[in-house]
């Protein structure tokens, strides 16, 4: 059986970039954990899953309904902790990063275990390999700060893609006045995500860009590495994740 893991902050992951592949995995039937910093149960941003922010911003109804199973799973409610000097993603096929706004997020975007266990796990899904990695959003980021020993990054010879700076731009400005800096997870003024990883990359070619809204899903040719946007590229994102993992 395929085992799936899911790298987490404790709190603030986007409840669609994370319920929406679980639930996909599942219906695979894919062995699915969770893993956390010292392996608490994690919550997704409440301001996606209820009131006003999630009826005008946030999660559908439907994937609401999908959280609240995950959160009611064994895995979720008894995740493995990526601090513990035992853990290792080698058990692993496939490594998933949901991304999420919220700045808690950064808990895992800025762990040095986090980018140490990736610099270690990355280069084992090149081509032909049974491991791989998926990202989605701030996602990518995590992967971008994560560093071989000489400075370069994981991704470095990957195509990528991940937030489009625009689509960030219009959620600040478009909600700055009731939200104040929710869509910058660094704080205003701070650097888009796109700029993020496109800095780490041999060129900046390499990320590729969709502003439309229809589903976008960037394939690298060499690694088992698949990446997306934003919430609605994530049903396509996990279909080409479960066909890839069945593959091995």
């Amino acid at each position: 059986m395929a085992k799936i893991v899911f790298l987490m902050a404790d709190y603030g992951h986007d409840p669609t970039e994370t319920c929406g592949p679980y639930t996909a995995f599942k219906a695979a039937g894919f062995d699915v954990s969770f893993a956390t910093e010292a392996g608490k149960s994690p919550q997704c941003d409440t301001k996606m899953l209820q009131g006003l922010t999630q009826r005008l911003l946030g999660a559908s109804s439907s994937i609401v309904k999908q959280y609240r199973v995950m959160a009611e799973s064994e895995e979720w409610k008894h995740p493995l902790s990526w601090s513990d000097e035992q853990f290792s993603l080698d058990a692993f096929n496939l490594v998933f990063l949901p991304g999420g706004h919220d700045k808690a997020v950064r808990q895992i975007i800025d762990s040095d275990r986090v980018h140490k266990l990736l610099a270690d796990f990355f280069p084992k899904t090149r081509k032909p390999s049974n491991k791989a990695v998926g990202a989605v959003c701030h996602g990518v980021m995590v992967l971008s700060e994560s560093k071989h020993p000489d400075g370069s990054s994981v991704i470095r010879d990957c195509v990528t893609t991940a937030l489009p700076a625009r689509f960030e731009q219009v959620a600040f400005w478009g909600t700055r006045l009731f939200l104040g800096d929710y869509y910058k997870t660094y704080g205003a003024g701070s650097e888009n995500v796109e700029d993020s990883v496109r800095k780490v990359l041999a060129s900046p070619a390499q990320f590729k860009n969709s502003i439309m809204p229809s589903p976008f899903v960037v394939e690298d040719d060499n690694y088992n590495y698949i990446t997306a946007r934003f919430p609605g590229d994530v049903e396509l994102l996990s279909q080409k994740l479960v066909k890839l993992v069945q593959s091995f």
